[in-house]
């Protein structure tokens, strides 16, 4: 696909959600920050709120916007922490040397929220998949909004913001994003399209909405797939580039690279598979077993099933899809 993406070109305003009770509530929190909730499934358009909220905030919202997505921050290794060019300014030498894990992450949360802003009077700091922090991190995070809620503003985004804990919710004000409906999304995809000068139909639009499944990420991806091997988005013809649209090339990438013992390659796949499509643990999981069933044969597939039972009774019960998910990668390297 051709860069730059939709998604990215056609970031939306506050006055362009497709859901305008989402941007009058953060409309709110422009002239009066307030640290936010924002609760709603995947592809909603929680990080694409969150954005055009700081666009409307900061002068500069590339620099007073800090966005972490908690299944990569709360994932990296020790290493990887101090070397991220967002945290690397503010984290010392002896810092590093000496700094358990969690006590630097505990520390790049409370710098990141202590840093001056460049453009106005605060940042904005965005959790983004804020189910994956685990309960200790949590509390360390309600002391950092306590003491720094002058200075920062904290945006939640979550599927599943019971598994916050009630300090951290009772200080925030909830924002419901729902999924949009098939109009919505036709909606800015006649809008995208109009401004990309692609030609376009109703009937062509309504198909590719409702092939993303209330997904809006989804569907505008998959316009933009069907407009460049069609130059178009007209009629049931949208449909036919999408059918080669999957996850099994991914999901064939990650296995070998895991089985070659290229466990950063396989990790790296996961990654773009939890955030950059939006799938949760339970659906990598799920695609890939429906890959290992032409994969694999013999013994070798009763035993992946066997250790894809622990992933997955570790993914109901704990906390971060991208460790238990990376458990089972190394597990099918060794």
């Amino acid at each position: 696909m051709e860069r730059p993406l939709w998604i990215d070109r056609h970031a939306p305003t506050l006055e362009d959600l497709p859901q305008a009770e989402v941007g009058e509530r953060l409309q709110n929190a422009v002239s009066e920050p307030v640290n936010l909730v924002l609760q709603g499934p995947i592809g909603s358009g929680k990080t694409a709120a969150v954005r055009a909220l700081a666009d409307a905030a900061h002068e500069d919202p590339e620099a007073d916007l800090v966005e972490i997505n908690v299944a990569d921050f709360f994932g990296m290794t020790k290493k990887e922490l101090t070397q991220d060019p967002r945290f690397a300014r503010f984290i010392s030498a002896k810092r590093r040397r000496e700094s358990s894990k969690a006590d630097l992450i505990n520390y790049v949360l409370k710098e990141s929220a202590s840093y001056p802003p460049v453009s106005g009077s605060y940042n904005t700091i965005l959790l983004d998949n804020a189910e994956a922090i685990r309960e200790d991190f949590q509390q360390a995070l309600r002391r950092v909004m306590e003491q720094y809620h002058q200075a920062t503003q904290f945006v939640i985004a979550t599927r599943q913001p019971t598994k916050l804990i009630p300090p951290i919710r009772s200080r925030c004000v909830p924002v419901a994003v729902r999924a949009p409906t098939e109009d919505e999304i036709v909606s800015v995809l006649r809008d995208i399209a109009a401004a990309e000068d692609v030609p376009f139909d109703d009937e062509g639009l309504g198909y590719v909405a409702s092939y993303a499944e209330s997904n809006l990420r989804r569907a505008i991806l998959a316009a933009q797939t069907a407009a460049e091997k069609n130059g178009a988005l007209e009629g049931i013809d949208v449909l036919d580039p999408l059918a080669d649209v999957g996850l099994d090339d991914r999901i064939e990438e990650m296995l070998d690279a895991a089985e070659d013992g290229s466990f950063s390659d396989a990790r790296g796949v996961l990654d773009d598979l939890l955030v950059d499509e939006g799938l949760t643990g339970e659906e990598v999981l799920e695609e890939i077993l429906r890959v290992a069933r032409t994969r694999y044969n013999g013994d070798r597939l009763p035993e992946i099933y066997r250790s894809a039972g622990d992933v997955d009774f570790d993914l109901t019960h704990g906390t971060s899809a991208r460790i238990h998910l990376g458990r089972f990668l190394a597990e099918l390297g060794a």
